[in-house]
């Protein structure tokens, strides 16, 4: 099947007709420059075309081949590193960066467009550059001046990349249970030691340089997270004056598409960082994920000792936003193939067509596969609006002369972030397989190309924090706390853009539920995990309260401009109910309580 294909006017009309991005983007003085609709459109288009026709047509030979590793070093599939020094030199990674740092200074809102299209044209290139923002701003707000003189510019380019090194072998989730230790040197470096797993572009050869960020333990560090320290250690060093090195510089062979060999050492001097091995994984072939060895390497400290989850927290945060926006672009990816094939396969005439003439026989026509069709959609265009309105928030956050908007975005921030990384992830999947569905037998077999969406779309909910985990963050940690106090702030917001009765009576149920139901059985130590029993339901029914709210925006801008959107019913037929079933759990769960 042909590969995806970026609709600009699709990212266009969610983000101007329905959101009004320019007018919201206007009211903040560093921004209002990029204030002009036509300006960001266009920036839109130009990221379409380049992902459309460097980017997607990778995506199968990526998952076939796959990242290959020999002897320490990761060669990646044919034609990924000229189309990275494409992606980088065109100054796409740099699109939300600081001018002082050679970026381009445009909202964030565009660079969350970009990385949805390019999550759903290949999944597994993207995996590199995912994390080059979330460590720009680390270093931005925690490293010293002289880290930032030497690295900030490289990873805002996105000329150098980065990995966020923290799990190990047993210490997954809990990462106060990180055993790599730093001890410190005469010249005010760090010994690194120890070993990390799962490190997602942990070796490669798609830029000259590697930044890694490393969780580590000082030597006289408390146990658990608050013990836990932030080090920078970059693959190659220009300083190796301290002598802990893996050897002279070592040539590789040439990357896919080049004709020059690619210098190891023409950065600096190889630090003492291993790549052992590459997990043989169920998707995302494309991508590296490594296991690092760190033996004593030298390395630089960022931020303060024991803080180190603290800076570690901005890459996190801004990685579990790109994460969401990976479940919305692979399941539109999805959903592209599958409606592609159902207008061309012809099959038994549809229901209620009165012969087989014409194209009543196409299967889009009948209405199992319509239902999974427009339910997908619906999916897709909610994701959508709460996604860029997630990415306008963090704008708002950074740059609103008014303090009060900025805690109101910052709460939408981290409210919302959870639930769009974890229902949407988990419908990328579940709505890929629907997809799959539509191919019947064909959908199975590797030539359609489906499978492997489904394949790869599996991974989005686990990593950066597994979607438990996010549910649990939404509930045990930022909504019980204050006593719900924030949410119903949330609510209250998104009541004012509801007029649908069931979303409003809904929407006074999880009210009530918030303010009366959850402190009065959370009190009980007999029933302190109650929480936990209903945290993930939690998060459902909050994530169907934000597409009712997306919905009607969405269905209001497509009437102003005298069109209807077949998936907006969709949305109400076959996703809604969901809310009474999660509400009916929770109150189950709560009225009895597991013995």
């Amino acid at each position: 099947m042909n590969a995806y294909q970026p609709a600009a006017a699709e990212h266009a009309f969610i983000l101007f007709d329905v959101l009004r991005a320019h007018e919201r983007l206007a009211e903040l003085p560093a921004m209002a420059e990029h204030a002009d609709n036509g300006l960001l459109t266009q920036v839109i288009e130009e990221a379409g075309k380049f992902v459309g026709a460097v980017i997607a047509p990778l995506n199968r030979e990526g998952d076939e081949v796959g990242a290959q590793w020999k002897d320490g070093a990761v060669t990646m599939p044919p034609g990924f590193r000229d189309a990275y020094q494409a992606f980088w030199q065109a100054g796409w990674p740099s699109l939300a960066c600081a001018t002082e740092h050679g970026g381009q200074g445009l909202p964030t809102v565009v660079e969350a467009v970009l990385h949805e299209m390019l999550n759903a044209a290949n999944h597994g290139f993207t995996m590199a550059p995912g994390l080059l923002h979330g460590a720009y701003e680390c270093l931005r707000h925690h490293g010293s001046e002289a880290l930032q003189a030497r690295y900030l510019e490289k990873l805002a380019t996105g000329e150098w990349l980065a990995t966020m090194c923290l799990t190990e072998p047993h210490a997954g989730s809990d990462l106060g249970l990180v055993r790599t230790k730093a001890v410190p040197l005469a010249d005010g470096r760090y010994a690194l030691s120890g070993t990390k797993i799962f490190i997602s572009g942990g070796e490669h050869d798609l830029s000259d340089n590697i930044v890694h960020l490393v969780l580590a333990r000082l030597p006289d560090a408390p146990p658990g997270p608050k013990g836990l320290s932030l080090f920078l250690v970059p693959k190659l060093d220009e300083d190796g004056s301290d002598g802990r090195r893996a050897g002279p510089p070592q040539a590789r062979p040439a990357p896919s598409g080049g004709s020059e060999p690619h210098e190891v050492g023409s950065v600096g001097v190889r630090t003492r960082v291993h790549c052992e091995r590459i997990e043989e994984k169920m998707g995302i072939h494309a991508s590296p994920t490594c296991v690092l060895r760190f033996d004593e390497a030298a390395a630089h400290i960022v931020g303060e000792p024991g803080k180190g989850l603290y800076a570690m927290c901005v890459m996190m945060n801004a990685a579990r936003l790109l994460v969401g926006l990976q479940g919305i672009g692979l399941l539109d990816a999805a959903w592209q193939k599958a409606n592609a094939y159902a207008q061309e396969r012809r099959q038994m005439r549809a229901p209620g067509s009165a012969s087989r003439s014409g194209e009543a026989d196409l299967i889009a026509l009948h209405p199992a596969i319509q239902r999974i069709l427009l339910t997908q959609r619906a999916w897709i265009d909610a994701g959508r609006a709460i996604a860029y309105r997630t990415a306008l928030e963090l704008d708002t956050q950074k740059h609103h002369p008014d303090a009060s908007r900025r805690e109101a975005a910052a709460r939408w921030c981290s409210l919302v972030t959870p639930v769009l990384k974890s229902a949407w992830t988990e419908q990328a999947f579940t709505g890929a397989s629907a997809c799959l569905q539509v191919f019947g037998g064909h959908g199975y077999v590797r030539e359609w190309g489906i499978e492997q969406h489904v394949r790869d779309a599996r991974v989005a909910m686990i990593y950066e924090g597994t979607n438990e985990i996010q549910a649990i963050d939404l509930l045990v940690r930022k909504t019980l706390p204050d006593g719900g106090a924030a949410l119903q702030a949330l609510l209250a917001e998104l009541g004012h853009g509801l007029h649908d009765p069931r979303a409003v009576e809904a929407l006074a149920r999880f009210g009530d539920f918030v303010r009366e139901a959850l402190p009065a059985n959370s009190a009980h130590t007999a029933q302190a995990d109650l929480p936990y029993q209903l945290a993930d339901d939690f998060l459902r029914a909050l994530a169907l309260l934000l597409m009712a709210w997306a919905w009607e925006r969405i269905a209001a801008a497509a009437a102003a401009n005298a069109h209807t959107h077949a998936a907006h019913q969709a949305f109400w037929r076959w996703v809604w109910p969901e809310f009474e079933m999660r509400m009916a759990i929770m109150g189950t769960t709560l009225v009895t309580p597991p013995a």
